[in-house]
């Protein structure tokens, strides 16, 4: 007998999941910061945007379905936003851009010269972070 695959997003014709009259306005609220977030990260440099777009459609799977089939069906957007939610997957340009930016990150840390603990810490922080980024798959997980 071979294990049942695990469940993918529900279908879109399903009601908000998980949401009660108390949960749903604070999903929802919280949804419409997150997409705000994220089209502030878009537009700074210094800021990441699709994180808080992926954050947004969770909000939004609790509160909206149809914001959350909002930001998954957007041209530009949405298939990343897709990719992390059913597969874990980052675009290979994804990963290269975000570990570059935590080495010049770690860069800037070493010219400031902070006190060691400090220096150790966020090495390690953003060592961790580049590991977690490099490791997960670039695409749909395929099986064989």
């Amino acid at each position: 007998m071979t294990p049942e695959p695990p469940p993918s997003l529900p279908p879109r014709s399903l009601p908000p999941a998980g949401g009660s009259k108390f949960t749903r306005p604070l999903f929802f609220v919280a949804g419409l910061m997150f997409v705000g977030l994220g089209i502030l990260g878009y537009m700074l440099p210094v800021m990441p945007g699709t994180i808080f777009l992926i954050l947004a459609a969770g909000c939004f799977a609790r509160s909206s379905r149809r914001l959350e089939a909002w930001i998954e069906n957007h041209p530009k957007y949405g298939p990343t936003v897709v990719a992390w939610r059913r597969h874990g997957a980052i675009p290979r340009k994804a990963k290269y851009l975000s570990i570059g930016m935590m080495a010049l990150s770690f860069v800037i840390v070493i010219i400031a010269h902070p006190p060691a603990l400090w220096f150790w810490l966020t090495g390690a922080v953003l060592l961790a972070c580049a590991l977690f980024v490099a490791t997960r798959p670039e695409g749909p997980k395929t099986t064989g």
